[in-house]
């Protein structure tokens, strides 16, 4: 059986879940990082030598680390014939690539900025690193939008691996207490991720 290492509240391994359930799989969670630790033993350090979650050990023992890297091999591995999350084409998952790398690259930062201060220190928040973050945020997903103007998901007509970064992040973002732009394509995508089991499961309990 898989294994999946990481705390359910980390958005990181939430991608990682989300996607085990798409697909169907059998796994176990195991609960470490954060107020659980764990993640920082010699046993957590040599399946991952950065002490981060998630971890994931497939069913032949290896073991794979980063979250887009584990959401990407996991639909590889187990969606071969490219009818689900995996696209078998590599010209049409490029564009679930990139979106994908769009959440970590640019999204995450200013993501980033506003949990910390919103949701973990929100005592020790930097009001103007906050304030410049929401404007980052704002920006971003509104090319989001755009991009879904003529699509109902980020690589075409079906969930796949592009939509799961940006979609975990994208329910924080709209449980902060901030002003937000209107990005209707934006908000009908995330009505079409509520729709889904696993997105309730593991994106949509509250924040910690």
């Amino acid at each position: 059986m898989l294994k999946i290492w990481g705390r359910a509240s980390s958005v990181n391994v939430q991608k990682v879940l989300w996607a085990a359930d798409e697909l169907g799989l059998a796994y176990e969670h195991i609960v470490v990082g954060g107020k659980f630790g764990g993640n920082d033993t010699p046993e957590y350090r040599a399946m991952n030598p950065n002490g981060l979650v998630p971890v994931l050990q497939d069913t032949d023992g290896g073991i794979h680390w980063e979250s887009n890297s584990m959401v990407r091999y996991l639909a590889a591995r187990y969606d071969a014939s490219g009818a689900g999350l995996w696209l078998a084409d590599p010209a049409a998952r490029s564009q679930a690539d990139r979106w994908m790398d769009w959440a970590s690259s640019l999204l995450g930062e200013p993501m980033r900025v506003l949990f910390w201060g919103f949701v973990r220190d929100p005592v020790n928040a930097d009001l103007n690193a906050m304030t410049k973050a929401e404007m980052q945020a704002a920006e971003y997903w509104a090319r989001l939008d755009t991009h879904l103007a003529d699509r109902a998901f980020v690589a075409g007509d079906r969930l796949t691996i592009g939509d799961i970064p940006a979609a975990c992040q994208l329910h924080r973002w709209l449980s902060f207490p901030i002003t937000r732009p209107t990005l209707p394509n934006l908000l009908a995508w995330h009505g079409r991720m509520t729709g889904r089991a696993g997105y309730r499961a593991h994106v949509m309990p509250p924040m910690e």
